[in-house]
């Protein structure tokens, strides 16, 4: 029997959230079914990302991944950034992708970095797993490093699926972020 192809051409849609006060830029690769029906990023209840913020900045976000009140968690969750000097976006603007499986990744297409960079004082990017990391390494580092005078980094994923990583490891890992 021949495995049925169930992924879908996906078009990033969620806007970047950045200032001109940004020092550092998060990237994941595309926001997973549950974060693009939210209209914003890491919101499955599961992914661990808005846990290991709150424990690396040791600020509390008063709205869980699944309030009801999506609004204000979004809200909530954009001021935390910028508090911080975060931006947050993902690598890709469209791709072809099965669900939320970054393994399944195909025909990616690199979002444009070059407005925010332009306009903040972004240093750092930091990506979210080994597949963000390689797609930029791929389709963004050599277009942005030099001429932005950037340093990258991999961080792990805090996806559910990161199961080696216990969410203490993954705090341990993000605090870099506490030190640019």
């Amino acid at each position: 029997m021949i495995a049925q192809d169930k992924s879908s051409t996906v078009i990033h849609t969620i806007q970047p959230v950045w200032n001109s006060e940004s020092e550092i830029l998060i990237l994941g690769t595309m926001p997973s079914p549950t974060s693009r029906n939210a209209g914003f990023f890491y919101m499955h209840p599961q992914n661990r990302f808005w846990k290991v913020l709150e424990a690396v900045f040791d600020e509390k976000l008063c709205f869980p991944n699944n309030s009801p009140d999506t609004a204000s968690a979004i809200e909530e969750r954009k001021n935390f950034l910028l508090r911080h000097h975060i931006a947050l976006w993902d690598v890709l603007s469209e791709c072809k992708i099965n669900g939320a499986s970054d393994s399944s990744i195909k025909n990616a297409k690199a979002n444009d970095f070059t407005r925010i960079l332009e306009q903040s004082k972004i240093h750092r990017v930091f990506c979210t797993g080994k597949t963000a990391f390689m797609l930029w390494q791929k389709h963004c580092a050599e277009i942005y490093e030099s001429r932005f005078n950037l340093e990258s980094h991999c961080l792990p994923s805090t996806s559910p699926a990161n199961a080696t990583w216990s969410l203490d490891k993954l705090i341990g890992a993000y605090s870099v972020l506490r030190l640019c």
